[in-house]
């Protein structure tokens, strides 16, 4: 049973070891033309409509939160 978990610690270690890896391009130049661009938007919200739906989010569930805080700090 050792020798069955010693081998399959070696191959695990092989296999992780010499996986190969895809190249992957920089995209901060890109990233930082879009966030320095002066078009009038907030920081927070250059990213996209994803930044703007979770800024959305985020400020609800901070409201939300602050209701039931009172709700329940009041009885």
């Amino acid at each position: 049973m050792w020798r069955n978990l010693l081998s399959i610690r070696q191959v695990s270690r092989r296999t992780i070891s010499t996986a190969s890896r895809r190249p992957l391009e920089n995209r901060v130049p890109e990233k930082q033309k879009l966030f320095q661009e002066d078009n009038g938007l907030p920081v927070y919200l250059k990213g996209g409509i994803m930044d703007g739906l979770l800024y959305r989010f985020t400020m609800g569930l901070t409201v939300f939160e602050d209701f039931l805080f009172s709700y329940h700090n009041n009885e």
